[in-house]
C-alpha cells in the first residue's frame, strides 16, 4: 500500500506543478512514482535530470538493463526490477540473460566484468582495484563507459530507494 500519496498538476503547487504539467502535456501522463516523487521538486528535478542524463550513456541499453537488474535484486524495488526486466526484454536481452543479470553475471565475460563493477560501487566502492579498471579497459570499455557505471547505480539506488519508501510496488503500478 502507497505510504505517499500521487499528486497531479492541479494537486501539486510551485515547481513540481510545473514539472507535472510539462511531463503531461508531454507524455499524457506519468507513474506513481513520478507523480508521488513531486512532493520534493528537488528529487523529482534531480531524478528527471539525471535520467536524461544516463539517456546519453556510453554503454548500450541492454548492458545498462542487465546492470540495473543486478542492482534491484539486491536493493529489494520490485517495481523498479519489473521495469528495467521489460525494458531488457524490449531491447532483446534473452530470458537466460535476464536471469544471469538477476544473479549478478552473464556469459558475456566483458558485460559480467561491468556488472561486477557496478555490484560493487553498490555494496563497496573502497574495494575497487586499478586491476579491476585495467581489465574492464581490456573488454574495450572506455574510461567514459567505465564512469557512467556510477551513474547508473546513482539513478537505481534514488528510484528504488524512493519506490521503497514511497511504499509503490509492482501491485500498485507496473511501471517505474
Amino acid at each position: 500500500m502507497p505510504r505517499l500519496t500521487r499528486l497531479t498538476p492541479d494537486t501539486a503547487v510551485g515547481a513540481s506543478r510545473d514539472l507535472l504539467t510539462e511531463l503531461v502535456s508531454r507524455h499524457g501522463g506519468v507513474g506513481d512514482m513520478v507523480s508521488t516523487m513531486a512532493h520534493s521538486p528537488a528529487v523529482l528535478g534531480g531524478y528527471l535530470q539525471l535520467s536524461r542524463a544516463m539517456g546519453r550513456a556510453k554503454l548500450d541499453r541492454g548492458t545498462s538493463e542487465r546492470i540495473s537488474i543486478a542492482l534491484q535484486v539486491l536493493q529489494g524495488c520490485g517495481l523498479c526490477l519489473d521495469a528495467h526486466v521489460s525494458a531488457a526484454r524490449a531491447r532483446g536481452v534473452d530470458e537466460e540473460e535476464i536471469e544471469r543479470a538477476r544473479a549478478g553475471t552473464s556469459a558475456d565475460p566483458a558485460i559480467s566484468a561491468i556488472i561486477a563493477l557496478a555490484l560493487q560501487v553498490y555494496r563497496e566502492p573502497t574495494s575497487i582495484t586499478d586491476e579491476q579498471v585495467i581489465a574492464l579497459r581490456e573488454h574495450g570499455y572506455s574510461d567514459r563507459a567505465i564512469a557512467d557505471v556510477v551513474g547508473i547505480v546513482a539513478l537505481n539506488i534514488l528510484t528504488g530507494s524512493f519506490n521503497l519508501l514511497a511504499g509503490l510496488t509492482p501491485e500498485v503500478d507496473a511501471g517505474a
